[in-house]
């Protein structure tokens, strides 16, 4: 039999061999130096052996009680090879289902989407620094909400707001496991109000009439790419969320019907967006250019990807309009309050135009149908109210009910 004095003596040679310690347990030198417990048996009349573990990490002790699982599941029937393979795949499944693998596996198809690599890079740091040294080796259907709150909580003191778009995306790597069958619920939707609620902050916005005029006649003498310069025109004239309007596909703009549609990325929502003559203009000279792309707006860097997500902001700068004076986003706080307070139109409409979640009296959400003949007359009105902001110095100022 052996013993740790004797293991500790063991030398490689130029050919592997064995030393039998007892009831089948052997250990195997190999030339390299490896020394790794074996256990020998025999199962329906056949020879068969299987590894143990590795000396010294495995001592003698440890490798002995292994030998015995073994021998004990071997006269009970079974097969201690079928068992170490059936265990060694158990394990491997469990890796591949952990939170970190699937996280991983969801922000690989994220990238596929068209998701710019500035998005993808913060998401990816969200999750390894943030998320992936506390519940990333955890399998992703045996999270909890407490595991996940506590590991949020860390992000919390450091940035509210940061925890909040954790929670958010630990909520899409959840909804992507129980989609491909490998959890079963979101703890991430059971942690709502349970993190400080982030103080509001508005997008800074250019309202006032005068003002637009002049940012209006800066976007149109602008030079840029075809796609930016395109993109610059549509957004007081769409006054879309900026993720909706740079991902804009060819496939979902019908110009003969004067329509888009598509979901929102808020809401997740069918929405209807009624195209003004202008707009349609604008995209009928943009089409011949961009059309061999999925995207009205590709990317400069590919057409197989949309425009990146500051594309409108960094003309915006370039410009010489700061971030406290307007943003990509500002363009739905301009036309919110312009439609409202100038041009006299009902909130409803816009609010409806703006894809917020309106809802009627009995507290169920509206079609995405919903006033569009009325939309349609209000986008046409808020289109030709723009050219008129730039190509005239009669401006109607802010708070002046204008009549339709």
């Amino acid at each position: 039999m052996l013993t740790d004095t004797k293991l500790r003596a063991l030398k490689p040679k130029a050919k592997l061999y064995r030393v039998a310690d007892s009831n089948g347990l052997c250990i195997e030198v190999r030339p390299t130096g490896a020394r790794l417990w074996r256990y020998r048996y025999r199962f329906n009349g056949n020879a068969s052996m299987i590894g143990l573990g590795e000396y010294p990490t495995m001592g003698l002790a440890d490798a002995r009680a292994e030998r015995d699982k073994a021998r004990k599941l071997l006269k009970g029937g079974g097969n201690p090879a079928d068992a170490m393979r059936a265990a060694k795949a158990a394990q491997l499944e469990r890796a591949e289902n952990t939170f970190g693998a699937i996280a991983k596996e969801w922000l690989a198809k994220r990238g596929k989407e068209g998701l710019s690599v500035g998005t993808i890079a913060r998401e990816r740091r969200l999750i390894d620094s943030d998320l992936a040294p506390y519940i990333g080796r955890t399998p992703i259907a045996e999270v909890t909400a407490p595991a996940l709150l506590a590991a949020l909580r860390r992000v919390e003191a450091r940035a509210v707001e940061t925890a909040h778009r954790a929670r958010s995306l630990c909520g899409q790597v959840f909804r992507y496991a129980i989609a491909t069958g490998r959890a079963d619920r979101n703890p991430a939707a059971d942690l709502a109000g349970a993190l400080t609620a982030p103080q509001s902050r508005h997008f800074a916005s250019i309202t006032e009439p005068m003002q637009v005029a002049t940012l209006l006649r800066a976007m149109w003498s602008y030079q840029g790419t075809p796609a930016v310069m395109a993109a610059l025109k549509l957004a007081p004239l769409l006054f879309v969320r900026p993720g909706e309007l740079r991902t804009m596909r060819w496939a979902d703009v019908s110009l003969d019907a004067a329509e888009w549609r598509y979901t929102t990325s808020k809401t997740g929502t069918a929405h209807i967006v009624p195209l003004a003559s202008q707009s349609v203009e604008i995209l009928r000279e943009l089409h011949p250019i961009t059309q061999r792309s999925e995207y009205v707006f590709p990317s400069a860097r590919g057409a197989g990807r949309p425009m990146s997500e500051n594309a409108i902001n960094i003309a915006l700068r370039t410009m010489g309009f700061d971030s406290e004076t307007m943003t990509g986003h500002g363009f739905r706080a301009m036309a919110r309050t312009i439609l409202d307070e100038v041009l006299g139109f009902h909130p409803d409409y816009i609010e409806h135009q703006l894809a917020h979640a309106v809802k009627d009296p009995n507290g169920r959400a509206y079609n995405r149908t919903a006033h569009l003949p009325e939309r349609k007359k209000m986008m046409q009105a808020w289109a030709t109210y723009l050219d008129a902001l730039r190509t005239s110095a009669n401006v109607v100022p802010l708070k002046q009910k204008a009549s339709r």
